[in-house]
């Protein structure tokens, strides 16, 4: 089987092209055209795996490129998207050319070609502050940033798809993953980043709102089984831990592990506009045990704290941490 993976040069693509190598599969890998010829986070992927990588390079932007790339695939798992929320606030045109857009591209590709399957990746923020939890997946849409609305968009275009024309198509909405090689735009890296720097102090948005964070391999575990599942097509399926934490006690897990005792301070840059915060999301993940048979290796309060413990160790290594920023802010 060949998979086609847009986003394979990001965080979650790059360890989900690690776990389809190593099961054997045959993956093309698009990574977003750069002038360093570069492979992102593909880069870090153990020799053995790199060595049997198809790396193309492209945009989901442009339909021409997508459909020669996509010609003589099987399957097509889309990740490829603009996903910091605060830079969304600033450039909102950016992230419907590439979300809703690419997403478009994507889906009439595959819909002219064939394609046995598109796994397209959505994204907890789309339900917005939780209405009631465990969030399931009848949980009302509730944009309360830019990119949330691209997502629902191009969520809805992907199902629609296979309303209008039975394109066979799976929606996977992944919440908070952590893992290495995340972004410092996200809250646990920066809080570790923050911390190595300075062990003293840490500053951040609001610490109020609760997240269900999953550890990557299990985000990534959650894409494979939907690929071997026809029962993910047609519909949206959660992928979560069904654990909830606040950011505050995120920081206190954190600190713990590292040793340090930090001041936590509120810098207001890193405040989301009042209405645009996300005060709780926490995953009801039943539908994806029940009809994936997939489950989280890393739940709860003790998962947790193991795959905080792989992060740390992961950013702890010298050329690991000379890839971020240090003292800056990312958004």
């Amino acid at each position: 089987m060949k998979i086609f993976l847009t986003g394979a040069d990001g965080f979650i693509g790059s360890h989900l092209t690690e776990m389809l190598v190593n099961q054997g599969y045959d993956v093309r890998c698009l990574v977003l055209y750069n002038s360093f010829n570069s492979w992102g986070w593909l880069e870090n992927c153990d020799r053995r795996i790199k060595k049997d990588l198809d790396v193309v390079f492209g945009d989901v932007r442009d339909p021409l490129a997508m459909r020669r790339l996509i010609d003589g695939c099987d399957k097509v798992i889309h990740l490829a998207a603009l996903i910091a929320i605060p830079y969304s606030y600033l450039s909102p045109a950016s992230y419907v050319e590439t979300n809703v857009n690419g997403t478009l591209n994507i889906l009439e590709i595959a819909r002219q070609l064939g394609i046995d399957q598109v796994i397209h990746t959505s994204t907890s923020e789309v339900y917005g502050t939780a209405q009631y939890a465990p969030i399931d997946e009848n949980h009302p849409l509730n944009a309360q940033s830019p990119y949330a609305a691209s997502k629902i968009a191009a969520d809805q275009l992907a199902l629609s798809f296979w309303r209008s024309f039975a394109t066979p198509v799976s929606v996977i909405r992944p919440f908070n993953t952590y893992g290495p090689r995340q972004s410092a735009r996200a809250v646990i890296p920066t809080i570790i980043k923050q911390l190595q720097n300075n062990p003293a102090q840490v500053e951040l948005g609001s610490l109020e709102p609760t997240r269900d964070f999953s550890f990557v391999t299990d985000t990534a575990s959650g894409f494979v089984a939907a690929l071997n599942s026809s029962s993910s097509i047609g519909t949206v399926t959660n992928i979560g831990s069904s654990f909830e934490i606040s950011i505050g006690d995120t920081v206190r897990e954190i600190a713990k592990l590292m040793g340090v005792t930090p001041e936590i301070v509120t810098d207001a840059d890193r405040l989301r506009p009042k209405d645009s915060e996300v005060d709780r999301l926490f995953a009801c993940s039943a539908k994806a045990r029940s009809t994936l048979e997939w489950s989280p290796e890393y739940g709860g309060i003790s998962g947790f704290r193991r795959g905080l413990t792989k992060t740390l160790e992961w950013f702890q290594q010298p050329e690991n941490l000379s890839r971020y920023k240090i003292g800056t802010y990312d958004t």
